[in-house]
């Protein structure tokens, strides 16, 4: 596909490096010649300086053949005039990056308006990845599944847990009482497995399972890592992400408490939401956190715009006990220390923006019944979590999978079929309509019939 991204910063860049690696035909516009240079040394695209919004620069850029304009600038009005003059240009299909709060309830309006497809607002799917996230305090991370039904859910193996030394095909001959669900990926010193049947896994393993909603819940009770209810959260930083999180806590009877450094941010949040503590100060400063009661939160979430400033209050918040730490952080580099530090959950904005857009993207390209539905990139983008629906007619259905042959290094973790949830065996069977989950460490899967060989 001729793919076109307006803005060339970290999230333009990221997503067209995605884009390339997936065989896209891929043109970046961007005002600054310094941005444009630091890219062209690493991505296999087109570079054009100009404006996105100049109906001369998209001529020039071939707007009338895009398959998919994507505007990513950091300005919302920008995106919007620039999917509006590409589409009457003859793009075929336009994103829009829209952050602003203030947008929020127009957006149907300004969508049908401005020959808009699709919105992406990078703050506010943060927040409710967060507030996912939540739900269960040891856990690093929550991905959701045909519409609800299926979770999957990675946390870090300790000594002593039935699941360890354990070789999984024994797993529940040794532990009967362990509710099944399937052990999908393992992230061991920083690579991602796809576990076999001989697979054991070591304290210290960060592992995925997936199931239904109700089995991952009594699995993790008979772990002895039951629920624990969010009531309390402390968020450092007064960031457009704090605004849709704390809306999102409120409305759930969670008590919020927001620590913002800026006298004018502090004052304009404690206009927008009435409901939480806004406390004006300095949300690395120990002693203003303890004064807040940190060690006595069940949450706290660190959220300013410096990742280093994130990083050592998460970690002083981890070392006081606080029950679930999530720290937003932009660097990829950063993880593996972040985890040995005890911080298992971190969060990206611009990495769940890119993976809403390249889910969006990978549906375009297949423009059928079976594309890409969800997805979630695991581990840095190593593997990969995507949700297919089968489709009528395809070569796979009604053959067992024991007759299958699937890809290397994939698996069919899922199968949902008239609202009921399966971990799929060799006898088991793909019928039309149904909910696939597959784990894959092939980047670029688009389509369910790219599974099997």
């Amino acid at each position: 596909m001729r793919i076109m991204i307006i803005g060339g910063g970290k999230m333009g860049t990221s997503l067209a490096q995605s884009l390339v690696d997936e065989g896209h035909d891929v043109t970046i516009i961007d005002r600054s010649e310094a941005v444009l240079q630091k890219s062209m040394d690493s991505i296999d695209a087109m570079f054009i300086k100009g404006s996105g919004v100049s109906t001369e620069t998209l001529t020039e850029a071939g707007v009338q053949q895009a398959d998919v304009l994507i505007a990513a600038t950091a300005g919302d009005e920008i995106n919007m005039l620039a999917c509006l003059t590409a589409k009457r240009l003859g793009a075929q299909y336009t994103i829009a990056r829209i952050r602003d709060p203030e947008y929020l309830s127009s957006l149907p309006f300004l969508q049908k308006e401005l020959a808009i497809d699709y919105v992406v607002n990078p703050e506010r799917a943060t927040a409710r990845e967060i507030s996912r996230m939540l739900r269960f305090p040891f856990a690093g991370s929550i991905e959701t599944f045909a519409r609800g039904r299926v979770e999957m859910v990675d946390f870090r193996a300790a000594e002593g847990d039935p699941v360890v030394g354990v070789p999984l095909k024994e797993m529940y001959k040794k532990n009967r009482q362990l509710p099944q669900v399937l052990f999908c990926a393992v992230e061991r010193a920083g690579e991602i497995i796809i576990p076999k049947g001989d697979f054991v896994i070591q304290p210290g393993d960060r592992v995925h399972v997936v199931s239904d909603v109700a089995t991952i819940t009594r699995f993790f009770e008979a772990l002895g890592k039951g629920m624990a209810t969010i009531r309390s959260v402390i968020i450092m930083g007064g960031s457009r992400i704090a605004y849709y999180l704390a809306s999102m806590l409120l409305s759930m009877k969670v008590k919020v408490s927001i620590i913002e450094i800026n006298p004018e941010k502090a004052r304009r949040l404690s206009e927008m939401l009435p409901g939480a503590d806004i406390i004006e100060g300095d949300g690395t400063d120990q002693d203003l956190l303890e004064s807040e009661g940190l060690a006595d939160a069940h949450a706290f979430i660190p959220l300013s715009d410096r990742d280093e400033e994130n990083l050592m209050s998460g970690f002083y918040a981890v070392q006081r006990g606080v029950k679930k730490v999530i720290v937003k952080s932009s660097r990829d580099n950063y993880s593996a220390i972040m985890h040995q530090m005890g911080l298992d959950s971190i969060i990206s904005t611009r990495v769940v923006a890119c993976n809403t857009i390249l889910r969006t993207v990978r549906s375009r390209a297949s423009r059928s019944f079976a594309a890409v539905e969800r997805m979630y990139r695991l581990m840095n983008g190593q593997a990969e979590a995507l949700e297919f629906i089968a489709q009528v007619g395809d070569d796979y259905i009604h053959v067992p999978l024991r007759d299958l042959q699937v890809i290397r290094d994939a698996l069919i973790a899922v199968i949902v079929r008239d609202g009921q949830v399966m971990v799929p065996f060799g006898n088991d069977t793909i019928e039309a309509g149904d909910y696939v989950v597959v784990i894959s460490r092939r980047a670029g899967l688009s389509n369910l019939r790219e599974v099997f060989r």
